[in-house]
C-alpha cells in the first residue's frame, strides 16, 4: 500500500511549515517514536534526508551542513535519552548562531515521571543550547491547531532572528502508522520584518489600527498615525487605556460589544496591532493582522497574524507614508465609524443605577488634564462605553490583570504631580483587597476615588458570565458576596475619615447627581475624596445587557444562536459560511 503523510495533524503542520519556510535538509536518527514524522518526510521528495546512527554525531553533522550551506538543518530522533546526545553539538550551534532545528519525538506528556520506559522530561532546556524550545501536543480541537501552528512559526522565526541559532521542537505523537494523507494542510506563515528590510505592500482596502494599553503618546507620533490614516482611509480603534487622542480615533468599545448586531465598520481587511495587553475585549473581525512592536515577539491576539514588525511605531508608519497607496479607497471610514457610534449612543435608554450609569453621567465631567485609573473588567468596561475629554489620560492594570493593586497604582501615579488630579474607579472587592494603600502617609489631596460597592464581585453575577448558571448560588464562593461589612453604610465612611479623606456617598441617582459636580471639580481639594456608590449586582448586569444589545440584525441574531447550540468546531465551520455571504 502506498504511503504518504501521517494522519497526526501536529506533525502535518510541522512538515507543512518546514516547506513554507524552505527547510528541506534533514539528518535522521533511527528509532520508533519519530516514525510518524520521519516516515512522512521520506515519502516526500522535497526533503533532502541523511541518515546517522549516533545522535551526537548527527548533531555535529548538522552543524557542519548548516555552516557550509547557510540553510537550516533539521535533526529528528526518537524518545528516551536520544535527544540528550544532541546537547554538545547544540551548544556549539548556540554559540556559533547556526540554524539547527532539533525535533524530538515524545509520547503523551502525562507519562512523564510515571516509571514508564523511554519517557524523559524535555520541557526544560539548558540556557545555552537553544534559543527557543516548544512543546507541540496532539491536536484535537481548533484551539489546539492554532496553538501548534503558532508555536512552530515562533520556533522557525528564531532560526534567523538576531543573528540566528538553534531551536527545539518536542513533537508529541500517538504512534499512528496511518500514512494515508495525500496532501498537507494549508498553514499560516508568520513573517518578521526589521528596520532596513523590505516591507510588504500595503494594498488592503479597509485598514484599521488597534491600540492596546499604551503609554502617553508624543505629538509627533500622533500626527504620524493621523497622516497614515488620512492617506489610507484608516481608523484607530482604541479604549481609554490606549491613550490615542488623534483625529482618526474611534472609541470603539460600544461598537464592538454589540451581541445581536455586527457593524460593518468593524470588519477590516487588515488590522495593525500596536500597544500592550488590552482589557477592552473588543470583538473585531480582521482578515489579516500586522503587529508592530520593538520587542518583535509573535503575539497572535486576533488569531490572524501574518507579519511582525520589530521596530518603533513611528518607523513603521513613516515607512508607509513614503509608499504609494495601492488600494482604491472609497468613502470615509472615519465618518462611518463616528456615525455608528453616535447612532448607538442615541439608542441608550434610561439605565439602572450602576457603574455604567455613573460612567454615562460622569465621563464628560472629568477635569481637563486629569488622569483616570479604572479597575479591571467591570469598571473599565463601563467607562469605555463613553468618551472622556481628549486631555485626560487613562490607565488600567491590564498587564497582570489582577484586582490586587488598582488603588496602589492610582496612588503611586498621583505622587508624580501633586498639582494634577488623579481619579480612580473600582469595585468593592478590589478596594478592600488593596485598602491599605489608602493609609499611606504620602496620599495627596489630588486623589479622588469612586468606590462602586455592590457587596460582591459583580463580574461573576453578570448575565453573560460563565458563573451566571449558578444564579444567586454564585454569591457563596464564586462572587464572594457578604464580605467587608456586606455593603455597610459606615465601614468605609469611618475608615476614610480616620485616614484623612473626605467621604461622600450615594445610594441612588439623585444623591449621585447632587454630589457629582463637587466630586469632579477642577480645583485641588483640601483633602483626598472617596465617593462610595452603593449599587445592586442585578442592576449592574441589566445595565450591561442593555449596552450590549442596543441594536440587532439578522446576521447578529444568527451568530448568537449558533454560539448557544453549536460546538467550537461547528462554530468555526459555520463562521466561514456566514462570512462569505
Amino acid at each position: 500500500m502506498a504511503k504518504f503523510y501521517t494522519d497526526e495533524k501536529n506533525a502535518q503542520i510541522v512538515i507543512a511549515l518546514m516547506k513554507a519556510y524552505g527547510i528541506k535538509k534533514v539528518i535522521a536518527n533511527p528509532g520508533s517514536t519519530n516514525i510518524p514524522f520521519l516516515g512522512s518526510l521520506q515519502n516526500d521528495p522535497y526533503f533532502e534526508i541523511y541518515s546517522c546512527v549516533d545522535e551526537r554525531s548527527a548533531a555535529y553533522m548538522a552543524c557542519g551542513l548548516a555552516a557550509e550551506s547557510g540553510e537550516p538543518v533539521v535533526l529528528t530522533c526518537t524518545g528516551a535519552t536520544a535527544s540528550r546526545n544532541y546537547i554538545p553539538a547544540l551548544t556549539e550551534a548556540y554559540y556559533k548562531n547556526l540554524p539547527i532545528v532539533a525535533i524530538t519525538a515524545a509520547l503523551h506528556r502525562g507519562r512523564i515521571g510515571q516509571n514508564i520506559p523511554q519517557i524523559i522530561d524535555r520541557t526544560v532546556q539548558l540556557n545555552d543550547i537553544v534559543k527557543k524550545s516548544i512543546q507541540v501536543y496532539t491536536i484535537y480541537t481548533e484551539e489546539d491547531r492554532w496553538d501548534c501552528e503558532l508555536k512552530v512559526n515562533t520556533a522557525f522565526l528564531e532560526l534567523n532572528h538576531h543573528n540566528g541559532g538553534p531551536v527545539h521542537i518536542n513533537l508529541e505523537t500517538t504512534y499512528s502508522l496511518d500514512f494515508s494523507v495525500k496532501e498537507l494542510p494549508n498553514v499560516r506563515v508568520i513573517k518578521r520584518v526589521c528596520n532596513n528590510e523590505e516591507f510588504p505592500k500595503l494594498n488592503h482596502k479597509r485598514i484599521g489600527i488597534f491600540v492596546g494599553a499604551h503609554k502617553k503618546w508624543s505629538d509627533k507620533l500622533t500626527k504620524t498615525v493621523d497622516d497614515f490614516c488620512e492617506k489610507y482611509n484608516a481608523v484607530v480603534f482604541s479604549d481609554h487605556s490606549s491613550n490615542f487622542k488623534g483625529k482618526y480615533n474611534v472609541n470603539a468599545s460600544l461598537i464592538c460589544s454589540q451581541q445581536g448586531y455586527i457593524p460593518e465598520c468593524k470588519n477590516f481587511d487588515l488590522l495593525i496591532h500596536i500597544g500592550d495587553v488590552s482589557g477592552a475585549y473588543m470583538n473585531i473581525s480582521p482578515k489579516e493582522v500586522w503587529r508592530v512592536n520593538p520587542d518583535g515577539m509573535v503575539r497572535d491576539t486576533f488569531k490572524k497574524l501574518s507579519f511582525v514588525f520589530e521596530m518603533k511605531e513611528k518607523d513603521f508608519f513613516e515607512e508607509y507614508l513614503k509608499q504609494e497607496c495601492q488600494a482604491e479607497l472609497k468613502g470615509s471610514h472615519l465618518d462611518e465609524c463616528k456615525k455608528e457610534y453616535v447612532e448607538l449612543l442615541n439608542k441608550i435608554p434610561e439605565l439602572p443605577f450602576s457603574n455604567v450609569w455613573v460612567a454615562q453621567q460622569s465621563a464628560k465631567y472629568l477635569p481637563e488634564n486629569s488622569v483616570l485609573h479604572l479597575g479591571i473588567l467591570n469598571s473599565l468596561r463601563a467607562w469605555n462605553f463613553f468618551e472622556i475629554p481628549e486631555s485626560v489620560l487613562g490607565y488600567c492594570n491590564t498587564g497582570g490583570f489582577g484586582i490586587d493593586g488598582i488603588l496602589s497604582s492610582l496612588i503611586g501615579a498621583s505622587l508624580s504631580d501633586k498639582n494634577k488630579l488623579f481619579f480612580g474607579v473600582l469595585g468593592d472587592l478590589a478596594f478592600f483587597y488593596d485598602m491599605n494603600a489608602a493609609g499611606n502617609r504620602h496620599v495627596g489631596n489630588n486623589v479622588r476615588i469612586i468606590l462602586i460597592n455592590n457587596g460582591r464581585g459583580t463580574e461573576f453575577r453578570n448575565y453573560f458570565h460563565v458563573a451566571a448558571c449558578f444564579g444567586e448560588e454564585a454569591d457563596k464562593y464564586i462572587a464572594a458576596a457578604g464580605h467587608f461589612g456586606n455593603k455597610s453604610l459606615t465601614l468605609v465612611k469611618h475608615y476614610a475619615k480616620d485616614l484623612g479623606f473626605e467621604y461622600i456617598s450615594a445610594k441612588n441617582k439623585n444623591e449621585f447627581l447632587e454630589k457629582r459636580d463637587y466630586f469632579f471639580k477642577a480645583e485641588i481639594s483640601e483633602k483626598p475624596i472617596i465617593f462610595e456608590i452603593f449599587t445592586d449586582s442585578q442592576d449592574e448586569s441589566d445595565a450591561i445587557k442593555i449596552m450590549y444589545n442596543l441594536k440587532t440584525s439578522a446576521k447578529g441574531t444568527i451568530k448568537n444562536i449558533i454560539k448557544e447550540i453549536a460546538s467550537p468546531e461547528q462554530i468555526q465551520f459555520l463562521k466561514k459560511i456566514i462570512n462569505k455571504k
